[in-house]
């Protein structure tokens, strides 16, 4: 998945940026600061647009992310199973973020990690660590959301960026972005996952939202804010069935999932409910900090092909048959 892919989407469109922690020198900002670029920029909503990418004085930011996940069954065919509608998981984390700037350029990169646990449907604070499939009846280990990386860039900030007016919403600025992705796994990995044709196809579909006293307070003049924006996000997903739960999407007659969360800002990563920095700490620690230059990125799908798979050592199929019980 790519949340907060990200969602965390195009630059012009409505990407999830984030800023980064590049240490200042001596001397002055150190090459991979953007905030020189930010203090530039002169249209005053671009300017908002960038904080809400990430922090313009160059540390890590957080979209705190908070949701659920349901099933999609044209027609209800898969009940009693499967229904239509049904709640599987909550869905709960954060994309890790921080902006980086190409030394001697006027070019900055997004660079990010997400990690999203899937959740209790009746508990949002317990985390999932196997599920039991309604249609074969076999418990899997659940696999959270785990993209190391989900980078985007270069794009140019010129002192002349600029953005689509944002819409006016009461006492909000609120703008947009709809993103259908669209892989062909079996090109890229040579693994199938079930899908049709090997090919992911889904819809991720963004609202943003920010407060017009936050947003000319912090972008009113040419210096570079300290600290993240107040930002506030609406996300809608339509995707194939994740790779954990061993469902061929050409099995399921159509049936599909539907992510629906909200997700906020954060200054830092000390900044999550200890329940999650505690399952980070002991299994994720990379996800503490955002990538530190750009790479390679990764989707639910390539990441578990990676992770879970061994790189191609083991089909899917085969991670299913021996994972099942």
């Amino acid at each position: 998945m790519r949340l907060l892919r990200c969602a965390a989407v195009a630059l012009a469109g409505t990407l999830l940026l984030s800023v980064s922690p590049a240490a200042a020198t001596a001397d002055g900002p150190a090459p991979t600061d953007p905030g020189p670029l930010y203090a530039q920029v002169k249209d005053p909503q671009a300017r908002v647009y960038l904080q809400s990418l990430g922090r313009p004085d160059g540390k890590d930011m957080l979209y705190r992310i908070s949701g659920a996940v349901y099933a999609h069954v044209p027609a209800d065919a898969l009940a009693p199973r499967l229904r239509h509608g049904q709640k599987l998981f909550g869905f709960e984390g954060y994309n890790i973020r921080r902006l980086y700037r190409e030394p001697g350029t006027d070019k900055v990169y997004l660079l990010t990690r997400e990690l999203v646990f899937y959740t209790d449907p009746a508990d949002p604070t317990r985390i999932l660590h196997e599920w039991t499939s309604p249609i074969d009846g076999k418990t899997y280990p659940v696999v959270p959301v785990n993209n190391d990386a989900v980078n985007q860039g270069p794009f140019p900030i010129t002192p002349d960026f600029r953005v689509a007016p944002f819409q006016s919403l009461h006492d909000e600025w609120q703008w947009s972005s709809d993103i259908p992705p669209r892989t062909d796994l079996r090109g890229r990995v040579g693994e199938d996952f079930g899908l049709q044709n090997g090919i992911y196809a889904s819809w991720e579909m963004f609202d943003f939202y920010v407060d017009k006293r936050e947003a000319r307070r912090r972008s009113a003049g040419y210096g570079i804010p300290r600290g993240a924006m107040e930002v506030k996000n609406s996300w809608t997903r339509t995707g194939p069935w994740v790779p954990f739960m061993c469902l061929p999407e050409k099995d399921t007659l159509g049936g599909h999932l539907v992510y629906h969360a909200r997700s906020w800002t954060l200054d830092s990563y000390d900044e999550l409910e200890p329940w999650i920095r505690a399952e980070v700490d002991k299994s994720f620690p990379l996800y503490t900090a955002s990538p530190q230059a750009p790479g390679p990125n990764e989707t639910s799908w390539t990441s578990f092909w990676n992770k879970q798979l061994g790189k191609g050592a083991t089909t899917w199929s085969q991670w299913c048959a021996a994972n099942g019980r």
